[in-house]
């Protein structure tokens, strides 16, 4: 059970890393909290099922289909619908929730209600103490760990992450000094839903597809930037592995976990923040904000 709990809660902890650490990108550099984010995750799960099931290609091809496209409808919302009112956060909130809701009816209208599966990448186990890992779970935990390092260095290390970074901290600073501000906005959002879609097409084929699938996420990602600091991408990406594996616990250790795993984990977000009000690694004043 032990070792059941340690890779399922790595595995769940890195995907919800990738959702998370995108939420919190464009949420510390545009402001914008995107309600729509986590629909991508299901777009992209249901692009790996069409190009894989439905059109008969290749996985190579199918996974790389399934990211180019989700993130240029994702770009394609934001210049549409976004971009231009993105300084107006409880019209942002609307048009954003009205977009996933949107997405989804697409996904009723072209799939139905009914649960479908997307195909496996690769086939069979790796045995570790005792415990068989299967290479899906093994390739969806690396992916999600060199994504996240690979993002990592390009805000720490390019020119590109420094004017990101400036963006964060003072966007008329950052636009004084020679930055395309619009268009690191616009890098930013591809760069979160890439994330995103990266990370629904690492645990489609370990899901039921359905067109409510991007419900759950949301609530727990929203409920790590909340815990790991508004804004902080180091927060994010701590408070996905801690809420994961919270939920992974309740499943193995509690009757009935599968029900309880999301109250649980945001129960244990509130006792947090109520220690802890500005989340583990966020600031008390907006203008020490990262």
């Amino acid at each position: 059970m032990f070792e059941g709990i340690i890779i399922n809660g790595l595995v769940r902890g890195g995907v919800y890393a990738l959702l998370a650490v995108g939420f919190s990108l464009i949420f510390g550099v545009a402001r914008m909290i995107n309600l729509a984010h986590t629909s991508f995750y299901m777009l992209a799960a249901y692009g790996i099922y069409t190009f894989a099931n439905v059109l008969g290609l290749s996985p190579i091809w199918s996974i790389v289909l399934s990211l180019v496209v989700t993130t240029l409808l994702g770009l394609g919302t934001y210049k549409l619908f976004i971009d231009r009112v993105r300084e107006h956060n409880v019209t942002v909130l609307l048009i954003t929730i009205a977009l996933a809701i949107i997405f989804q009816e697409c996904m009723v209208l072209a799939f139905g209600g009914h649960y479908l599966g997307a195909p496996g990448f690769v086939s069979g186990y790796w045995e570790v103490i005792g415990v068989k890992v299967s290479y899906q779970n093994l390739l969806a935990f690396g992916t999600s760990i060199v994504v996240l390092l690979g993002t990592w260095a390009l805000l720490s290390k390019t020119s590109l992450g420094i004017a990101i970074r400036a963006t964060a901290q003072d966007t008329e600073i950052a636009n004084l000094m020679g930055i395309d501000v619009p268009k690191i906005l616009l890098l930013t959002m591809s760069i979160a839903v890439a994330l995103a879609a990266i990370a629904g097409i690492v645990v489609a084929p370990a899901l039921v597809l359905e067109p409510r699938m991007w419900t759950h996420p949301l609530v727990m990602v929203m409920a790590i930037v909340v815990l790991g600091g508004l804004g902080s991408v180091k927060g994010s990406f701590i408070g996905a592995f801690i809420l994961g594996f919270v939920e992974v616990l309740v499943v193995f250790l509690i009757p009935a976990g599968a029900y309880l795993k999301g109250a649980i984990a945001l129960l244990v977000m509130v006792v947090i923040l109520l220690v802890r009000p500005e989340g583990l690694f966020g600031v008390a004043f907006e203008e020490e904000r990262l």
